[in-house]
């Protein structure tokens, strides 16, 4: 039914870096995404769904190498539909309910969510999902339901590719990264706040209903808190990995230091207490800013589409999302919890 890697002539890159060569987007030696076109204008759902049965090991091991498979002109017209064809994948579903993500996120159907609830003038930076956790999807699965008026692209970057860079550029920021890892702190509100890219309640991101219940679970997951006057809760992570070695000789620059910098910011956190190395010293400010500046280079813009679907590596992969007019539904599936945890060279 569908084959690879057939170029989108409507979709542009956002930077020089990734050009079209033979009819593919390529970013280095590598094609980014990776783009699969479904070449039958009958195919039904059935189809589609079989095929991914099919084709499962395929589509995710493409996704690791080449970081992001978008998937184009499949019959995906509703939600249910986008569930069946994550279902055919076979994975392990991550439910976001047990997540310890911050953005509030409306369930669609038990696999599926809405990718955020922010108002469409905030723009998402880089991250990779849940890296400031104990606990994140190996897989993303992203789904267009409703395209944006305007604007609204879901850029992607690779991690790997941006570590290499870091390497040569900011060595010792890198090996600070490596040796030391990181800790992340923010302050969940008490209830859910809608108007921020970082406003889910901390009843719902530690799935509970009390002061005691948060704390239990907190010494489990072994962050320090402490309660504010309004009933908010101020947490910091424990030790975290900013590097993983995803390969034998394949590293990704791992966390959440793009988005912490630029978008962890509220009428609660500040973006300047959001980060710092778990022996307690702060990042360089500078090695931060050329790592944003890499990472705006690499990126390349998903246009959307109504009716895409996008298979992420999130090992691999960072994403973010452009400000947008218009009404926009994108939603999105996780699969495969891994844990994560560090300890931190003194």
């Amino acid at each position: 039914m569908p084959h690879a890697t057939r170029a989108i002539e409507s979709q542009t890159p956002t930077r020089a870096s990734i050009v079209p060569v033979d009819g593919e987007w390529r970013l280095g030696d590598d094609v980014f995404p990776l783009v699969v076109q479904c070449d039958s204008t009958d195919a039904a759902p059935a189809d589609a769904e079989a095929w991914v049965g099919e084709q499962k090991a395929n589509l995710l091991g493409l996704a690791s190498s080449h970081g992001a498979v978008l998937l184009r002109g499949f019959p995906v017209s509703d939600v249910g539909i986008f569930d069946s064809l994550v279902g055919a994948l076979s994975l392990d579903p991550f439910h976001y309910r047990d997540s310890l993500s911050n953005a509030v996120r409306i369930n669609r159907t038990e696999r599926v969510f809405t990718a955020n609830e922010a108002p469409p003038e905030v723009q998402i930076f880089f991250h990779h999902e849940m890296a400031q956790t104990p606990m994140f999807p190996r897989w993303l699965i992203f789904h267009c339901e409703v395209a944006a008026t305007s604007g609204g692209a879901t850029p992607i970057c690779r991690s790997d590719l941006l570590y290499e860079a870091l390497r040569k550029d900011c060595p010792s920021f890198v090996r600070d990264c490596e040796t030391k890892g990181l800790e992340y702190s923010n302050v969940m509100p008490g209830a859910n706040d809608l108007d921020s890219g970082m406003g889910r309640s901390w009843r719902s991101t530690l799935g509970v209903d009390s002061r005691a219940e948060a704390e239990n679970r907190l010494r489990v997951l072994r962050y320090q808190w402490k309660w504010t006057k309004d009933g908010n809760l101020h947490v910091t992570t424990p030790a975290l990995p900013a590097v993983m070695e995803v390969a034998p000789g394949r590293k990704s620059f791992f966390n959440q230091v793009i988005a912490a910098y630029r978008g962890w910011k509220d009428e609660r956190n500040d973006p300047s207490t959001a980060i710092r190395h778990a022996d307690g010293s702060t990042l360089d400010a500078a090695s931060v800013g050329r790592a944003i500046e890499i990472a705006d280079e690499l990126a390349f813009d998903l246009c959307w589409q109504a009716g895409d679907w996008v298979i992420v590596d999130n090992r691999v992969s960072m994403h973010a999302r452009r400000s947008f007019s218009g009404k926009r539904k994108i939603v999105a599936s996780l699969a495969e919890m891994q844990t994560q945890g560090f300890s931190p060279t003194r």
